[in-house]
């Protein structure tokens, strides 16, 4: 019988795929995710650098609200100078009734003295060197114990100190208030220079055409001349709030300085400068006119007719001659 050779199992292998197949399904997934980015590509918003019209825009837009901060600081700045200038009167007022208050009660001083020992020498003391006068009822009862003529040295010596310190009491009051203005004052300026310093560094750095004042024609008074003369000089002048010149400025500080050189006096406050001048209607506005904008007149230029005027816009915008139809009109003011 012929032997048979030992069976061996051949090892074991994965099964073998189609060429072809393999080859299909790389392509499929490569064609997958070219897909995929494509969508991505397609939905994926974009963020393109934002341009110089549109970053202008959002500072116009910003600046309305940051405007009346500032015209609100010229408003508290304008009213602690005239609050200085009280203070600086009264000061010159009190100087002699101070004199007059230390010589009357050198006056007295024998009066107190003779009365040390007995008599009423405590009670005048009291009335004499209390730093709060006393009603007069109470004033009277000590009086009427002294004679006719001590009497009058001290009645004539209360009233004097009593004028002296209601006076006091006033430039007290002033000079606390002032004060306060100052903290308010500081705290402003802070807030606005912080802002002012992020909305100039969305400006791009570039140059700013600004136009000529146009001639004025019609009737137009001497001080309006003045004004608009002066203040087209300015055109091309840098905005810097709180400035009244001569080299730089705000709106309210623009017109200020035209009109000073008129030798009108306005106030560097937009909300004063409304009240300071004569209504005008918009039909009857002319050259000269001061032309005022938003409800609360946070804004203001110098009207030089035919709808245009010069005006000193904002931060990163000169004194420049624009229309008054990019903003709401709240209406005009004559100040001369």
């Amino acid at each position: 019988m012929a032997t048979m050779p030992p069976h061996r199992h051949a090892p074991s292998q994965p099964p073998v795929r189609p060429l072809g197949a393999r080859r299909f399904v790389r392509r499929l997934l490569t064609l997958v995710a070219a897909v995929a980015v494509g969508a991505g590509l397609l939905t994926a918003p974009a963020h393109a650098a934002p341009s110089v019209d549109e970053i202008d825009a959002q500072i116009d837009k910003q600046w309305e609200q940051l405007e009346p901060t500032i015209e609100q600081y010229n408003k508290i700045n304008s009213q602690l100078k005239a609050n200085q200038k009280k203070s600086a009167d009264l000061q010159k007022k009190m100087a002699p009734l101070e004199l007059q208050s230390a010589l009357a009660m050198n006056q007295v001083g024998d009066l107190a003295a003779r009365y040390y020992i007995d008599g009423p020498s405590q009670e005048i003391g009291a009335l004499l060197v209390s730093t709060k006068p006393g009603t007069l009822a109470e004033q009277l009862v000590i009086l009427d114990r002294l004679a006719e003529q001590q009497r009058k040295q001290v009645a004539g010596v209360l009233a004097i100190r009593d004028r002296y310190l209601a006076q006091k009491q006033k430039l007290d009051a002033l000079i606390a208030t002032e004060m306060k203005q100052k903290a308010e004052l500081a705290a402003k300026k802070k807030q606005i220079n912080a802002e002012i310093k992020r909305l100039t560094a969305m400006l791009p750095v570039s140059s700013v055409r600004v136009e000529n004042c146009p001639s004025i024609d019609g009737v137009v008074s001497s001080a309006a001349r003045t004004a608009i003369k002066t203040a087209c000089a300015q055109v091309g002048d840098p905005y810097v709030w709180g400035a009244t010149g001569p080299n730089s400025f705000d709106c309210s500080g623009l017109t200020q300085y035209a009109y000073k050189a008129a030798g009108i006096s306005l106030t560097h406050f937009t909300g004063a400068q409304w009240n300071e001048g004569r209504p005008v209607s918009r039909a009857d506005a002319r050259p000269g006119d001061l032309v005022f904008f938003f409800s609360d007149l946070h804004h203001m230029g110098l009207y030089l007719g035919n709808g245009i005027m010069v005006h000193a816009p904002r931060t990163g915008k000169p004194v420049q001659v624009s229309s008054i139809n990019t903003m709401p009109v709240a209406g005009f003011r004559r100040p001369y």
